[in-house]
């Protein structure tokens, strides 16, 4: 999988619409650069935003704690734990976009989107949409919320937790991969590398020559 842009507006402090263009210079021939800038300039909320159109998820809000309550518009209150309170307050909506190469060679679009009731920056949070757009063919993936985000994953090529063990780690998350288990670890450097192919082959070979040991004693038993 290849990020090829990230779009985001009215996310936490990036008010408006941004947009990251990979494909564009100077980061197209980029090895290498760095998100900088002051305390709540928005560096982690471009994270945020990849991990919301991927997995409809973040690190940040997953290790929040639910059981404490924020208080939102008029009144009401979420979860901290709640993703939707990432929205910029005073705006009625806002999504986070990245556009991206899937295992399949295709160019797709992955969307998460969140508005307020009746469009009202003072309207109750609405359940939060995903969207996921074949560029390439320029059709819609057809489905409901929970078959977009597992056909994401599938284009991916990774689960969130793989993800955010590898390509996108937290603050203070880099030794979890360092610590992850052996099995676990082989099998995320497997799909990271597409080494797991060569798995695939030791397995079949394994069993050929079982079967192929089975004929020869059935044989040498004649």
């Amino acid at each position: 999988m290849k990020i090829l842009s990230i779009r985001i507006e009215n996310l936490a402090s990036l008010g408006g619409k941004s947009e990251i263009n990979f494909k564009d210079e100077p980061l197209r021939s980029a090895g290498i650069f760095a998100i900088t800038g002051p305390t709540g300039s928005g560096k982690s909320t471009i994270l945020d935003a990849l991990c919301l159109a991927l997995y409809g998820k973040t690190p940040r809000y997953r290790l929040a704690e639910n059981s404490i309550a924020v208080v939102d518009v008029q009144g009401s209150t979420i979860n901290q734990g709640d993703v939707r309170g990432i929205l910029r307050d005073g705006c009625s909506s806002g999504y986070a976009a990245v556009d991206f190469v899937a295992t399949d060679n295709q160019h797709y679009s992955a969307t998460w989107s969140v508005r307020r009731a009746r469009n009202k920056a003072n309207g109750n949070l609405q359940p939060y949409e995903i969207a996921l757009k074949n560029i390439s063919t320029n059709l819609d993936v057809p489905g409901k919320k929970t078959e977009l985000l597992h056909e994401i994953e599938r284009l991916v090529g990774l689960n969130f937790e793989q993800f955010t063990r590898s390509v996108l780690l937290a603050q203070g998350d880099f030794t979890a991969f360092l610590k992850a288990a052996k099995d676990e670890k082989s099998s995320l450097l497997e799909k990271l590398t597409g080494t797991h192919i060569y798995s695939e082959i030791s397995k079949k070979v394994f069993e050929h020559h079982r079967e192929e040991t089975k004929q020869l004693e059935l044989l040498e038993a004649r």
